[in-house]
């Protein structure tokens, strides 16, 4: 999985743009920047307009190139992250050091994707925010190659899904919808995702 992601994010053009994901832009302006942390944050786009709102940005992923290009968009930008190359099994936070955590399409192993939402949620404070986007599982019937995706059915998410793993949470917004995507080389066309908004619970 390592190989394909530093084959994808090793090419001059950002593979899913430079501009941060619409539903992120609209949930993140609506809060009180603190701390926040970016897991799977590829190449940085999320993380680098986080950082220009104001927040203490915290971001991970195992992709060299991704982190190179996430620092060198935020030096273009005049901002600075916290970006490291870590496994989520062997992260250098605390408990409850964020004040937020941010979701984006990271799409995690099948057997693990569920025990690995509850590690994160670890390093989030009660009453402190998840906001997630993800291709739902009715993302493949669409068969839109464009839009790019797991194509392991079990890789991908439902409402319930979310509810099990985020159960600690006070829901705000959980919905699948289809959407137009465009960012990027690789995230085009109609999709099916699924967006969640949390605030944990004391």
């Amino acid at each position: 999985m390592k190989e394909f992601w530093e084959e994808r994010y090793a090419k001059e053009e950002f593979a899913y743009g430079e501009e941060p994901n619409q539903f992120l832009k609209g949930q993140l302006t609506a809060l009180t920047p603190g701390t926040i942390l970016f897991p799977a944050e590829g190449e940085g786009r999320n993380a680098v307009f986080a950082a220009e709102l104001g927040w203490d940005v915290y971001a991970f992923d195992i992709s060299a190139e991704g982190q190179r290009k996430a620092l060198n968009l935020a030096k273009k930008k005049g901002v600075s992250i916290h970006y490291s190359l870590d496994a989520i099994t062997a992260l250098p936070y605390s408990e409850h050091q964020f004040d937020a955590m941010v979701l984006i399409y990271a799409h995690f192993p099948a057997a693990v994707k569920s025990n690995f939402h509850k590690l994160l949620s670890y390093y989030v404070k009660p009453g402190g925010t998840v906001i997630f986007e993800a291709f739902s599982k009715n993302h493949l019937a669409l068969n839109n190659e464009k839009a790019g995706g797991p194509k392991d059915i079990n890789m991908l998410f439902s409402v319930e899904e979310l509810e099990h793993d985020f159960s600690d949470y006070e829901i705000s917004y959980l919905k699948e919808e289809e959407i137009e995507l465009a960012e990027g080389l690789f995230h085009n066309g109609k999709s099916s995702v699924v967006r969640f908004v949390g605030k944990k619970k004391a």
